[in-house]
């Protein structure tokens, strides 16, 4: 299978080498490179697998343009995380500091004032962000490809990073409590800011690897869809009902955040809403009264609607797949790899 681990490697080494014209030198340079390595390691990089799966079984021969996209894309991933930790305020990614973790905790230990330390945080993670996402478009724009397919390569990461940015806004909007949204709104929500660039992306860049058709491009993007609202429904239930040992995140931050996820939109509809609605945002939020919201969401029955309503969507991606006909191989091998996921820390 072309998702090697060492051509993954070589990959993402290349695209994060300075080019011709070269890089400016001195701590600050360093600190960000450094940083944004960092941000690369660990994680089950799933998104260059689903890459190589669906470019192997499609019958592809793209050889080292397969791995190069691949960084690509974990480039792309790692560029959002990175945002996405700014954007929520967690110092914690992986079981460790995260990006502006890592660097508050290096501004107080320099001696900056807590607001200082904060503002240099943000600004560093937001550039090691900003040049996580140069890099993925940059690694896209040299791949081994032919001018077509390059174009077209570029053409499906530049409507990612859209859709992904307006769901990224929409999921912090919702998080204001400022309305009421349906489930479809906040499915839409999660379908833009994870499945748009975390499966459909991936999953039709390895069909455009393989030399697919139009329409079998399209297609695998639809499944993609599918597997995506359902990887970030279960990311969801993670995120109320595990640990931080498991997620790698901080504990009880969907509910600390305020997040409206289909767990929360649901459990709105039940009795045991004013058992939950008061504990919502709350950014003191102890693990005594998150033990209290998950007995209410798990006596509401919003966990067990949530939990099928991700095998639902996974039943219809694998339903879908059928009957484009597409390879059982490739069914296969996104289904091993999507299973695989590491929520929190993937």
């Amino acid at each position: 299978m072309s998702g090697d681990a060492t051509a993954l490697t070589r990959a993402l080494e290349a695209a994060l080498a300075p080019g011709p014209g070269g890089s400016p030198t001195g701590p600050d340079r360093a600190a960000l490179d450094e940083a944004l390595r960092d941000a690369l390691s660990g994680g089950k990089r799933f998104r260059p697998l689903l890459v190589a799966c669906v470019h192997d079984a499609l019958g592809g021969t793209a050889g080292a343009a397969v791995p190069q996209v691949g960084a690509a894309v974990e480039l792309l991933h790692t560029g959002f995380l990175v945002h996405d930790d700014v954007i929520d305020g967690d110092d914690l990614r992986r079981g460790r500091p995260s990006t502006p973790g890592r660097f508050r905790a290096d501004a107080v230990k320099a001696g900056a004032s807590p607001s200082g330390a904060d503002t240099y945080a943000c600004a560093a993670a937001i550039l090691v962000g900003d040049l996580a996402l140069s890099h993925a478009m940059r690694a896209v724009a040299l791949c081994e490809v032919d001018g077509a397919g390059r174009a077209l390569l570029l053409e499906l990461f530049d409507a990612a990073l859209r859709v992904s940015a307006a769901g990224e806004l929409a999921d912090v909007r919702l998080s204001l409590g400022l309305e009421d949204p349906t489930l479809a709104e906040v499915l839409t929500m999660e379908a833009r800011k994870t499945a748009a660039y975390s499966f459909e992306l991936p999953m039709q860049a390895g069909a455009v690897l393989a030399g697919a058709d139009a329409d079998t491009v399209t297609g695998v993007g639809r499944v993609g869809h599918l597997l995506g609202i359902a990887y970030q429904l279960l990311d969801d239930l993670d995120g109320v009902f595990g640990d931080s040992a498991g997620t790698g995140k901080e504990p009880f931050g969907d509910l600390r955040e305020g997040k409206r996820t289909p767990l929360v939109v649901h459990a709105r509809r039940t009795p045991t809403w004013g058992r939950i609605s008061g504990y919502l945002g709350r950014g003191d939020l102890g693990a005594a009264d998150a033990a209290r919201v998950r007995h209410a969401l798990e006596e509401s029955g919003s966990r067990a609607f949530v939990e099928e309503l991700a095998a639902e969507h996974l039943r219809e991606a694998q339903a879908h797949a059928a009957r484009l006909g597409l390879p059982t191989d490739l069914i296969h091998a996104v289904g091993a790899v999507s299973s695989g996921r590491a929520t929190g820390a993937a």
